[in-house]
């Protein structure tokens, strides 16, 4: 397997993310490997200095970054030789040496841009969509859209929730996941046409679980696997968990140590034992569903253990055929809910 990271991209690019590239090595077998995308002088530095010579590792050198102020659209134009297109362009399936999977840090609406625009969609998939994976209390949680598609049709939010769910089954090992749109109440007739529109067509679907609407407090109290929603209300939701479960721990720690020194010393085992099953960087990166191949898109401030944990979720997506269960279960059910959407080359494809 072929797997490329983008090594300029990232808030602790390029030092975090080549040293995670390092550890993410033990992640990988004898015959995979590992690309290493961005500014070929420094990567072979730090590579010498480190004293590795892995024969796993290749560099492919780009004389451009895409920064993380930097306009989308724009970036990927006019920056061909940054470090994100490059890797879209490996990730292609018309690349003469192409990548199974492609992971970057950096800036995300220029990784959803220039996947698209190289990788291209999968059959019967209008929209790509990032999809994250939430390390909830009561287990794993998957939300989707986290930030591809600010502005969705009902048709793109439907396929949304067919491919979150199918990472349930495929990566969580969830049997019969619980399907829900994100809306502003839980009764149904909430939320505007488009969002009764979605839920109309998740409830004929054949085999497809849906709970109905819920609401974001819904999201930690167990009752949902799958939660679809627009990228603008998904990003903000899982930065606001993000920024909670981070202060609300460190309040914690505060006040134990304030009462009771001797207890504090006792609890912090238990805390970081509990932090680590609810922290994002134990998850990686999160795929962009819907593209032809595997876009992985980590956080922005990715430190080394994101970036290692991200190169193995890459391994696991691609291994597990993720891609081949979204066209499968598009196929069988998108001619029956969504006819008129499907082109006459994806029905012979089906």
């Amino acid at each position: 397997m072929r797997i490329a990271v983008d090594v300029m991209g990232g808030d602790h690019a390029p030092d975090a993310i080549l040293k995670g590239c390092i550890d993410g090595l033990v992640e990988l077998e004898s015959n995979d490997v590992l690309v290493l995308i961005g500014d070929k002088a420094m990567i072979s530095d730090v590579l010498s200095d480190r004293g590795i010579k892995d024969p796993r590792i290749e560099i492919v050198h780009t004389s451009e970054v895409i920064e993380m102020g930097d306009y989308p659209a724009d970036s990927v134009r006019k920056k061909k030789d940054s470090s994100i297109v490059r890797m879209a362009e490996i990730g292609s399936h018309r690349h003469a040496r192409p990548c199974d999977a492609v992971l970057s840090a950096g800036n995300t609406g220029a990784c959803v841009a220039a996947s698209v625009l190289k990788m291209g969609r999968l059959p019967y998939v209008h929209r790509p969509g990032i999809c994250v994976t939430i390390p909830a209390f009561h287990g794993p949680l998957v939300l989707i859209d986290a930030g591809a598609n600010p502005e969705p049709k009902a048709i793109n939010l439907w396929q949304y929730a067919l491919m979150a769910e199918t990472i349930s089954k495929i990566i969580h090992r969830i049997e019969k996941p619980r399907v829900a749109v994100m809306n502003i109440g839980s009764e149904e007739g909430k939320g505007g046409e488009m969002l009764n529109r979605v839920a109309d067509d998740l409830r004929k679907t054949p085999n497809c679980n849906f709970i109905g609407f819920v609401e974001g407090r819904d999201l930690f109290e167990g009752v949902v696997d799958v939660v679809v929603t627009d990228a603008f209300t998904g990003n903000t939701v899982l930065k606001v968990a993000e920024g909670l479960v981070k202060n609300l721990f460190a309040l914690i720690a505060r006040e134990i140590m304030a009462t009771d020194p001797a207890l504090a010393m006792k609890f912090e085992p238990v805390a970081r034992g509990i932090y680590k099953k609810n922290d994002y960087h134990e998850f990686g990166g999160a795929p962009l569903l819907g593209v032809r191949g595997a876009s992985f898109i980590a956080h922005g401030s990715s430190q080394s253990k994101t970036i290692r944990n991200a190169i193995r979720t890459c391994k696991q997506y691609v291994t597990l055929g993720v891609n081949d269960a979204i066209v499968h279960r598009l196929g069988e059910v998108m001619p029956l809910v969504y006819p008129t959407n499907v082109p006459e080359a994806e029905r012979e494809h089906a």
